[in-house]
């Protein structure tokens, strides 16, 4: 074998040795298996979601879309509505929708917020929280519809689509960056307008690594990019259960280059991070980190380059700013699921908070109902034994699938007031040995007054009980005596022309029906005020109608199912319909314009007479110098010109 090909043949055997070499540093032997360290996280981005900038709105809207498994149980929710100190002036009010198709009970917090809450009450169980106004949220069957009956209340600023959140944490800050309308879009990250930790735990994996020898451990944590880059610093948090000295143990973290990171841990140990990190006793010590890989396998090998003999936690995030870690090895241990040994489980106790936020009153015809359905009771570990009012003779009605307690507010110990009827709701549960009690109210509407008035202008100034085709009316909608501590709200109107024609729905499920009806902005009363435009083209033509609108009342603290239905009877005239009556606007229009043509009719005569008629100091001189016929044509002339129709005819005669 010559030199030359001696030469070929090492540089081939060393270039096998170097691919070699790389593909075995590359490829780390570490099976991944589901261990027990546990990390939860709080994230900003959801599965579809928008934010948008509305400083001049007077009402915002935000909207939660939740979504929890398993539909016959009920899941808690803590739900933190927050606003900074600099815009806690702003006289703006808040609407915030929920809609979620499974039960949920809500814990909310929203200290000084003026904040209106709409959902559910069949589904949202909110526990009581003074100062926040609710509003029974419509049935829709699309998440559009949802959308468009927002939209109708005021600027929609956020929504958010969550899968079993639960903790939310939603800002009312204004985002300037944000465009000025709101269009969802996938995996939406949310940035400081909502954030959100989801009830499951996030999925740890762990492994051996094989040829590495030692006690080293490794927690490997990466955070996988947002939909859109933006600086984030990322709160981590690491609780070792080590009772004999710190661990030797290494920290990695992960993600992309906008990220930094603010670490605390209750023991030393290696740090190795992407971007700039800092611990949270010195948090303005900004130290450089590393350039570490971006795959699962990179990482690996860098645990393995650290001497690390085990993966004691490996998790994968989507954008996260708080994440909380948490695990019982200590060293070179990996802690895997054991196998679970059989053994006799706790009996579970019955949820009773959960159980007393369900007894929600339905109050109408002079009746009190309340109603717990068993599969609701069942869900939350409970046995009633017995579900009475505050007269124990008052006792609930088994009806198969729920309990049905009811009464007339004269019976069973009721307290009837001028305004609110109330009383006490009883439960006996096999695992207490003391009843739970819980105070009820119905509102008594029979010392309320409703009123509903027909206008032709929007000022609502003088009501009239005559419309015509073609003609938008302004309807208003007021309640007396004043009654703070409940808000009215049109649940719907309609307009019925008679068994001949269609009835004209108006409002249904607190929402406009159609581009001709409009919800108006409340009087200075609080009077509920809307308009329509009523078709100009009928057949047949009605001659009458009867407008009627129901009343939803409840307290503002609370949901109550009280329903008040007012009518009134209508007059309907076509146009050019004879013996019509004519309304106070259209009487007054008509004189003021008659006034008006009269004076510049009476105006112009005047001008032509004293522009037309000859100087009086001349007529002398005419007459001496004209013959009596020329003079007698010049003048028939003059006058003829200038003077009304009469004098002109009689001339002529």
């Amino acid at each position: 074998m010559d030199r030359s090909t001696l030469s070929l043949v090492v540089a081939l055997l060393l270039a096998i040795c170097s691919l070699s070499t790389t593909s075995i540093a590359e490829r780390v032997y570490c099976d991944l298996q589901p261990v027990d360290p546990e990390v939860t996280y709080i994230t900003s981005q959801v599965s579809e979601g928008c934010v948008a900038h509305v400083p001049n709105a007077t009402l915002e809207v935000h909207i939660l879309f939740l979504e929890f498994p398993e539909p016959l149980e009920m899941s808690e929710l803590e739900l933190t509505v927050q606003m900074s100190k600099q815009n806690g002036t702003r006289a703006q009010e808040v609407l915030l929708v929920i809609s979620t198709d499974k039960n949920v009970y809500m814990k909310l917090q929203a200290p000084g917020i003026p904040l209106h809450l709409a959902y559910d009450p069949k589904l949202v169980f909110v526990k009581e929280s003074s100062g926040i106004n609710t509003t029974h949220l419509p049935d829709f069957t699309t998440k559009t519809q949802l959308l468009n009956w927002a939209h109708s209340k005021g600027a929609i600023t956020s929504t958010a689509e969550l899968n079993d959140p639960q903790n939310i944490f939603l800002s009312l800050d204004q985002a300037p960056k944000s465009p000025s309308s709101c269009s969802p879009e996938p995996h939406m990250d949310m940035g400081l307008t909502l954030k959100w930790q989801p009830r499951a735990k996030a999925s740890v994996r762990g492994c051996r690594l094989e040829g590495v020898a030692g006690h080293k451990e490794a927690h490997i944590l990466r955070v996988l990019p947002g939909p859109k880059a933006r600086t984030l610093k990322v709160t981590v948090k690491v609780e070792l259960s080590c009772a004999l000295g710190d661990p030797d143990a290494v920290l990695i973290l992960q993600g992309p280059p906008y990220v930094s990171w603010l670490i605390e841990a209750n023991h030393n140990m290696q740090i190795m991070t992407t971007g700039t990190y800092s611990f949270k006793i010195f948090p303005k010590n900004n130290i450089p980190g590393f350039v570490l890989p971006d795959t699962p396998q990179g990482l690996l090998g860098e645990a393995r380059r650290l001497n690390a003999s085990v993966v004691a936690s490996f998790v994968e995030l989507p954008l996260a700013s708080d994440v909380s870690l948490r695990a019982s090895s200590c060293g070179g241990g990996l802690q895997t699921s054991p196998t679970p040994v059989q053994t006799t489980p706790p009996k579970e106790s019955c949820n009773q908070e959960l159980l007393m936020s369900l007894i929600q009153p339905k109050c109408s015809d002079d009746v009190m109902t309340l109603v717990l359905k068993k599969d609701l009771i069942s869900t939350l570990k409970c046995t009633i034994m017995s579900l009475t009012f505050w007269d124990p003779s008052c006792q609930a009605e088994d009806r198969g699938d729920q309990f049905v307690l009811r009464s007339a507010y004269s019976n069973c110990g009721m307290e009837v007031t001028e305004k609110v009827v109330s009383n006490e709701v009883v439960v006996n549960l096999l695992s207490s040995s003391s009843p739970q009690r819980k105070k009820v109210q119905c509102v008594n509407i029979e010392s309320l007054s409703f009123q509903l008035g027909l206008y032709l202008t929007p000022q609502f100034l003088q009501a009239s009980n005559t419309i015509e085709l073609g003609q938008q009316g302004f309807v208003q909608v007021s309640m007396s005596p004043s009654f703070p501590e409940f808000m009215p709200q049109l649940e719907s109107c309609q307009l019925d022309l008679g068994p001949e024609a269609e009835t004209v729905e108006l409002i249904q499920s607190q929402a406009p029906k159609g581009s001709c009806v409009s919800l108006l902005s409340p009087s200075p009363h609080g009077d509920m005020r809307f308009s329509f435009l009523l078709r100009g083209y009928m057949v047949p033509t009605p001659k009458a109608g009867t407008l009627s609108c129901t009343i939803a009342l409840h307290p503002r603290t609370q949901y109550l199912e009280v329903h008040r239905t007012v009518s009134m009877r209508l007059n309907i005239v076509s146009p050019g319909m004879p013996g019509k009556t004519l309304v106070l606007p259209a009487v007054l229009g008509i004189t003021f314009g008659a006034f008006l043509i009269g004076a510049l009719l009476t105006a112009a005569l005047w001008y032509i007479y004293s522009h037309t008629r000859p100087p009086s100091k001349r007529e002398p001189v005419v007459a001496v110098a004209a013959p009596a016929s020329s003079e007698s044509s010049s003048t028939n002339h003059s006058i003829g010109s200038t003077q009304s129709t009469p004098c002109s005819t009689s001339s002529m005669a």
